[in-house]
Formats: structure tokens, sequence, C-alpha cells
């Protein structure tokens, strides 16, 4: 019996070997390079404050804003009004209270990676927000993530993250779900830590500020476009060793999420494995500098 025993471990461990093999190759010859930001004509420029067209700025010139709040935005015309008015009521109060406080609003019209990073590489603030349309976060809480920042420093090379996290908030989001859910959850979760970024217990929070310098870096190696492009974010900001604090934050449950509980984790599960092999297999590289059209 113990012979059979053994056997059939080293056929069960055979088949898994031949089984990551086939899979590591499958990521290697499937992966795409990263996508070219490229503009067309008319997206190149935008009508400012006085109606006159002006080139967009790039987030390789210097900062002329303090803040550039950057809100990836689809099919989004329910909620997006309501998240619109909390952050400009925010942000107008604020400069109201300090003249010298200069801010940017930029919604994307297409909350697609790519379109979402055209966004943040057209910011010309020092500190870039990423706000989720829905505004389940309470805006704000910016200032939690601000003092998180500071507390990073000093700042390598000028580069820093500050992730808002819903993770306190995890055993009552249990008690309001069913098991399926929850055990999704926490598979998700295990897959995160497993494979990509460790450390960090939320990072699908869509409240998250960076340095310009952060932003610039990390968002020029993206290639996922789906939901786990926050993800790969982390991934690369660890793997550039630029400090991140995760900043407990309120969060709200708001109706009308694009996300489907179980295919959309399925999807992001299996992302979560093409991310890891792909870089562990040299598909994908990360690059010091990217160029932006």
């Amino acid at each position: 019996m113990a012979p059979l025993l053994l056997q059939l471990a080293v056929i069960g461990a055979a088949l898994a070997a031949v089984a990551l093999i086939l899979i590591s190759f499958v990521a290697f010859i499937t992966a795409t390079e990263m996508p070219h930001l490229h503009r067309h004509e008319d997206e190149k420029f935008f009508l400012n404050a006085r109606v006159q067209r002006e080139a967009l700025p790039s987030i390789r010139d210097s900062p002329t804003k303090q803040l550039s709040v950057v809100v990836p935005s689809y099919n989004e015309e329910k909620r997006l009004p309501v998240m619109m008015d909390e952050a400009l009521g925010y942000l107008e109060e604020r400069q109201k209270q300090d003249p010298t406080f200069t801010y940017e609003v930029i919604v994307v019209d297409d909350g697609s990676k790519d379109e979402t990073s055209k966004g943040v590489f057209s910011s010309r603030g020092e500190k870039i927000l990423m706000a989720d349309a829905d505004g389940a976060t309470k805006f704000p809480d910016i200032e939690k993530l601000e003092k998180g920042l500071n507390d990073l420093q000093p700042w390598p090379d000028q580069m820093a993250i500050a992730c808002g996290s819903r993770a306190h908030l995890e055993k009552q989001s249990i008690a309001q779900r069913s098991y399926f859910r929850t055990l999704l959850m926490y598979g998700f979760h295990f897959l995160v830590w497993f494979l990509c970024v460790k450390g960090i217990r939320d990072t699908q929070c869509g409240f998250k500020l960076l340095t310009r310098e952060a932003a610039s870096r990390t968002f020029s190696s993206l290639h996922i476009e789906r939901w786990a492009f926050d993800v790969e974010l982390l991934y690369i900001a660890q793997f550039f060793k630029i400090p991140i604090a995760e900043i407990a934050v309120n969060w709200t449950e708001i109706e009308g999420s694009k996300l489907v509980p179980f295919w959309s984790w399925l999807q992001m599960g299996k992302d979560l494995l093409l991310i890891r092999l792909r870089y562990l297999t040299g598909a994908w590289r990360l690059e010091q500098t990217r160029k932006v059209n």
C-alpha cells in the first residue's frame, strides 16, 4: 500500500509540475506589451477656464497644482454627480480657508486602465489622488492619506503612496455577506498575499494618494487593464521599494457597482496569477521610464 501511495504522490507532483510549466508557457506567449498610450490629436488639448484651447500637460512637467484628483468613470451618470458635489464642496472650502491651496479634478470618461493612466499622465499636481466615482469613501479622508504620506518622510526619490483601507471594517462586512462571498473574499486576499503584494490588507480600495514621482514610476509600468490593476500598481511599488502607508478610511457600500462577485473575482484571480507568472518568466519587465505621447 505504501509504495502505491508513494507512486501516486510522485505522479501527482509530476502532473502539478507539468501543469505549472504549461501555465507559465501560456502566460509567457500570451503576454501583451504595455499599451502604448497614444493620444489622438483632439486628445492633446483641452478647453481651459477661459474656454481657450490649451495643450494638455504632462506628468513629467513641473507641477503647477498642489493636488490632482483623478476620477475613473464608466457609466457613472447616477453616482458621479453625488461624489463630485462632495469632492468639490470639500476642495472649494479648503481653498477658502487656505488661498494658497490649488487643485484640479480630472474625470476620466472611460474607467479602463489605459484611459485612467492618461488622466494621471496629464495631471499637474504635486500629489495625485485616485478616487472612485461611486463616492464610497468620504472625500475629507484625503487628510488622513496626506498625514500618512507625510509620516513616510523622507521619501526616497520623492516617491511614496498612501492607500485608503477598509480592512478595519472586515468583521462588519463579513456579518453582512453570505458565506460564499466571504469565502471568495478570503480566497482573493490569500492570492494577493501569496502571489503579488505583502503587507497591504486592502489593495482594492479606490482611494489612493501618490506623490507625483510615485505616480509616474508606477503608472508608466502597468499592464493589467481590469479590476486587478490596483494589485499590479502596488506590486510595482514594492518592487521599486516605494514606501506605502495603509490608512483606515470611512467607507460606505454604494449601490450600482459594476463588480459581479463570482465572475469578477474569478477574473481577478486569473489576473493575479498572470501578474506573478509574467514577471517571473520575464514576459513583463519593469522599466525605469516610459515614453508617453
